[in-house]
């Protein structure tokens, strides 16, 4: 097991003392219980970290670690990003979990016209807090040091956006009766950003499709059977990151 994951908002520019307090301390302390001479890893979650050895605990929020050199990891290519239509329940908290788990670099929660969950005002506040929650603790426990982004919900005029931008935009779509290539085969860019389209539980409409084959992304599939949206992302981006060497 490697070592524990905390996040700070601001890591020293040098080897020092530093003292973890506020919830993450509380977590150290209270619920890893961790004592000193034990191993952790400080973040600030977007590629800065430094590997530390515990001194003291004190208290039930205060942990004092004796840092290292900072590190700074850069961003991974192919960056991918995840564009998610949003899931009933706590579905979307699932597939931001497991797409974080596996690497993605930026997910993108997307109001698809045959979405049943919408976010409106409060709601729609709260439910993308959960979001970039769920990302953050997820990338915590996969050892992750630099969070996937989570974007604020996109239209789907801003989705074509996106995949217009990209190196390679892919739409996943199985349809018998709609023409798609195997997501396994294509040739994918060594470089550059590698946009991934989740649709919702009905599909993409006719009309988003015909927009996003307009902004340069084609319809692709997984296999033979049909994956639920809070999956899909999750084993496209898992095809994608071992066919583009990054789990080499």
């Amino acid at each position: 097991m490697t070592a524990p994951v905390f996040v700070v908002e601001e890591l020293p520019s040098a080897p020092a003392e530093f003292v973890l307090d506020g919830p993450e301390g509380r977590h150290a302390v209270s619920v890893k219980r961790l004592r000193p001479g034990e191993e952790v890893v400080l973040t600030d979650g977007a590629g800065r970290w430094a590997r530390g050895e515990v001194l003291a605990a004190e208290g039930k929020d205060r942990l004092t670690v004796a840092l290292t050199e900072v590190v700074e990891e850069p961003p991974q290519s192919p960056r991918i990003t995840v564009v998610q239509a949003l899931p009933k329940g706590d579905r979307g908290e699932l597939a931001v979990e497991t797409m974080t788990e596996t690497g993605v670099d930026a997910i993108v929660p997307w109001a698809a016209s045959r979405c049943i969950t919408q976010w409106k005002g409060e709601r729609g506040l709260k439910a993308l807090a959960k979001w970039r929650a769920t990302a953050r603790e997820a990338g915590k426990q996969s050892r992750r040091v630099r969070f996937p982004e989570v974007a604020d919900a996109a239209t789907t005029r801003q989705v074509a956006a996106l995949l217009a931008r990209a190196d390679f935009a892919a739409v996943l779509h199985e349809d018998r009766d709609y023409r798609s290539e195997p997501l396994a085969t294509v040739p994918l860019p060594a470089e550059g950003e590698i946009v991934l389209v989740v649709g919702p539980e009905g599909g993409v409409s006719p009309d988003e499709l015909a927009l996003f084959e307009e902004a340069g992304a084609k319809a692709y599939r997984l296999g033979r059977s049909v994956l639920r949206t809070s999956t899909a992302g999750t084993a496209a981006a898992a095809l994608v990151l071992g066919r583009t060497g990054r789990w080499s």
